[in-house]
């Protein structure tokens, strides 16, 4: 028998519904791992109908940890609603009871299981942006290291569709993501981030790209599973003013689900001076005019998840393929060190797997996406 997302075996006893072993070492490591819930703890659990044998399991790890759980329904249909149907006071008031909830916790477990992704397409994105204003003290609350928190996918058609893949595989190309060993994943990173922070300069060569960047005085971070499921990236705020050369990006820039293809990209004294793209070249310019923090590198992630092996568009995966690179033009993360600051803060992915290679201070530490330790 294959295993599915959830077995059911009918029986003279009745209808017996099995879970995923899969979705239990999931809910293991969220718990157990990434956020590390202990006795006492309050968990918010926030999720939809669909992640349901996610949201059992997790719901049962809480509670084996001496923690109390609480679960935060979310339904597509019902935000809908009431963005097209509140008033202007209601999508710009939070109530008390909405932040507090967060306030009381010390954990939170967001287990995103979207049904259409295209739900929102005909909604006025102003209303949607004066909602997303009225909500940002929980996510200013969540991200301030008040609580600990995680985001996880559960695979969903809506995912799997727009992975171009069906949902037994995207079930398995999201399980051989996340159910790693992540102790090890984290000890790998301090090898690759200890080259990282013993590094003045970073060279990126590869097809229609060579790119210096300094990375001098600035540390790398390490992202392990701590926060986003799947993880694996390391990441550091190159100088503001040293990116020189050039970059051909292999795979689509994504911003707010428009597909920018093809970008290519010049670099002097740590701008953008030239940018070209295939597809939806107006955007890319855009947004590249949008501000005047917009046109400088925010940000250089290494990819290091060997266990996401194609691209999905979705970036909670991209971003972490093993044997990539990304670059974000925009703003930086105060945490990094870097102090450029922007409206945006835009991630494209650069494919070193073939004929790419990463030099620090003129030394090859990674070739066609292996490192060289």
């Amino acid at each position: 028998m294959s295993v599915t997302s959830l077995k059911t075996l009918n029986g003279k006893a009745g209808r017996l519904q099995m879970v995923d072993p899969r979705v239990k070492r999931l809910a293991d490591i969220l718990v157990d791992y990434s956020t590390g819930v202990k006795e006492g703890d309050v968990v918010l659990i926030t999720s939809s109908e669909a992640a349901k044998p996610l949201v059992k399991e997790v719901f049962r790890r809480v509670l084996k940890k001496g923690a109390y759980p609480r679960f935060i329904a979310r339904w597509e249909e019902l935000h809908e609603i009431f963005l097209r149907e509140a008033s202007e006071k209601q999508l710009g008031t939070l109530l008390d009871i909405d932040l507090e909830q967060y306030k009381s916790a010390s954990v939170a477990i967001n287990i995103d299981a979207p049904g259409n992704l295209k739900y929102l397409s005909n909604v006025d994105p102003q209303r949607i942006a004066l909602r997303q204003k009225a909500t940002r003290p929980i996510m200013d609350h969540v991200i301030s290291g008040a609580m600990r928190w995680v985001v996880v996918n559960y695979p969903t058609s809506a995912l799997a569709q727009e992975a171009d893949m069906s949902l037994e595989e995207y079930e398995d190309f999201l399980f051989s993501a996340t159910n790693i060993d992540w102790q090890q994943m984290s000890r790998d990173q301090d090898r690759i981030k200890d080259l990282f922070d013993r590094a003045d300069e970073v060279r990126l060569v590869g097809k229609q790209t060579d790119l210096r960047l300094s990375v001098k005085g600035r540390e790398a971070i390490k992202c392990d599973g701590h926060e986003n499921m799947p993880d694996g990236e390391i990441f550091l705020a190159p100088v503001e003013d040293s990116a020189d050369g050039h970059i051909l990006y292999d795979f689509p820039a994504i911003y707010m689900g428009k597909e920018v293809d093809g970008v290519y990209l010049e670099f002097k004294a740590g701008r953008v001076v030239t940018a070209r793209a295939r597809k939806n070249e107006d955007l890319l310019i855009a947004l590249l005019d949008s501000d005047d923090g917009a046109r400088v590198i925010g940000e250089l992630g290494i990819g290091t998840n060997w266990g996401i092996t194609r691209f999905t568009k979705d970036l909670l995966f991209d971003e972490k393929i093993g044997g990539t690179v990304h670059i974000a033009l925009g703003n930086a993360y105060p945490e990094s060190g870097g102090t450029n600051r922007s409206a945006i803060h835009w991630d494209m992915i650069k494919d070193m797997r073939s004929d790419g290679e990463i030099y620090l201070d003129g030394r090859l530490v990674q070739k066609n996406g292996k490192f060289i330790f």
